[in-house]
């Protein structure tokens, strides 16, 4: 049987999911990282993007994420998520008004433009996830 390693992944609301998992694939600020039982410690800084979790039994899931760190040690890793959502649990409306909020933003002169950005790169983000892995996808 492969080894696994205990997964949690939590944002300020909640614990979004624990448990034993085969890897994590995670979208780091220096580019895409994965994980694997008996990694050796590490904290890094993830991006805006999608971590995709492998199960024992094979199966995937996916979680659209908006930034964080992920701690390992001691065959364990936690994900501490600005914000994160289960790749079938995302509002699809709600992403989409977030989205033409954003570009409204972006067209507007008096709007902080780097926060404009980040929005609508979450909200592309989410939409993605959606789109790609949830349970229309």
């Amino acid at each position: 049987m492969a080894k696994t390693f205990h997964l949690e992944i939590l944002t300020p609301e909640r614990v979004l999911f624990s448990g034993e998992v085969l890897s994590l694939k995670a979208p780091g600020v220096l580019g895409q990282f994965q994980l694997l039982a008996q990694h050796a410690p590490l904290v890094a800084q993830i991006d805006i993007g999608v971590l995709e979790v492998v199960f024992p039994n094979g199966l995937r899931r996916y979680f659209a994420t908006s930034g964080g760190f992920v701690e390992v040690k001691a065959n364990r890793a936690v994900v501490l998520a600005e914000a994160a959502e289960a790749a079938e649990e995302i509002d699809i409306p709600r992403a989409q008004a977030a989205l033409q909020r954003a570009q409204q933003r972006l067209r507007e002169p008096n709007w902080d433009r780097a926060r404009a950005e980040a929005a609508l790169k979450r909200a592309q983000n989410r939409l993605q996830v959606a789109a790609r892995y949830g349970e229309a996808g």
